[in-house]
């Protein structure tokens, strides 16, 4: 295979894998604050990229404005998820939680269904211009978008879970809820805040992968399930982590799209999940715990 060819899916498997890091990091927030894995993501993902969609159709509101109005709706739903669904469940437990959520990703997935039709839609590109060559490889201006948003939220969110008291605080209701709440923190305030933040993110997944792949009401399920294979290739928890399991899985269905057949492509991600489910539970990058008894 020539040179150019290799490097074509590289950028190729880079530009997916940081959509897939962006979902994969949605999972970490939710789960550094509740301890509860959200398979709800993978539409919050679906729905910024259809709503944006769907502002320009109906709205004729044009591309700056309508990327914005669709990630803070979606942040919204993230809080209406956690008001109407998680709330009334608290206290119950974390595999009930999980049932909800997937209860709540079907919920979405036939809503978007009967609002915005089967079929698929596309959202023009952040920035005009012709494919960059690289190499004998051809990059889309768009790709500098999903990787550029990717590092930016990345860097973000190291900020803010490092530096910030809020950032601490929901940290700290992962590590124990009641202690977190003996010290004056408010455990209700802090989730809402995560399912906030992880829709934000997930709606930013959707808006910058939809000028490339397309979308549809459904494009969700596979995105949420390679975002949690790449949470927890990553190791659960580690939003570095989380990045770079997307960008692993990401370039590996690239080559193997390229190499054997794209269609076991999608196939890859979950190869590599049970593998290393068998080889390293705790992730390429997480800590392996243990029980004191």
């Amino acid at each position: 295979m020539p040179f150019s060819s290799f490097l074509q899916f590289i950028v190729s498997g880079v530009t997916v894998g940081a959509t897939y890091g962006l979902t994969a990091l949605g999972f970490t927030m939710i789960f550094n604050t509740t301890g509860i894995i959200n398979f709800a993501q993978g539409e919050f993902v679906m729905l910024g990229g259809m709503l944006a969609v769907f502002s320009m159709k109906w709205g004729g509101l044009p591309l700056p404005v309508a990327v914005p109005l669709s990630v803070l709706l979606v942040t919204a739903m993230g809080v209406g998820v956690d008001r109407l669904t998680i709330r009334p469940m608290r206290g119950k437990p974390a595999v009930s939680l999980v049932i909800v959520t997937i209860g709540v990703s079907i919920l979405l997935r036939g809503g978007a269904m009967l609002i915005f039709g089967k079929d698929t839609h596309a959202l023009p590109p952040f920035s005009e211009g012709a494919a960059i060559p690289l190499g004998g490889a051809s990059l889309l201006p768009q790709s500098i978008w999903v990787v550029g948003i990717t590092l930016a939220v990345l860097v973000a969110m190291k900020v803010f879970f490092d530096r910030t008291i809020t950032g601490k605080a929901m940290l700290a209701c992962a590590c124990d809820r009641k202690a977190a709440s003996l010290m004056g923190i408010n455990v209700d305030v802090m989730v809402t805040v995560s399912f906030a933040f992880s829709a934000l993110v997930g709606a930013l997944g959707g808006v910058i992968l939809a000028p490339i792949t397309l979308t549809a009401y459904d494009v969700g399920i596979l995105l949420g399930l390679k975002g949690f294979a790449a949470c927890i290739l990553g190791g659960l928890g580690n939003p570095f982590g989380a990045v770079a399991g997307g960008l692993i899985i990401g370039v590996l269905e690239s080559l193997g799209a390229g190499f054997l057949s794209s269609g076991y492509k999608d196939a890859i991600a979950f190869v590599i999940l049970l593998a290393l489910l068998f080889l390293r539970p705790s992730g390429l990058f997480g800590k392996a715990s243990a029980d004191r008894v």
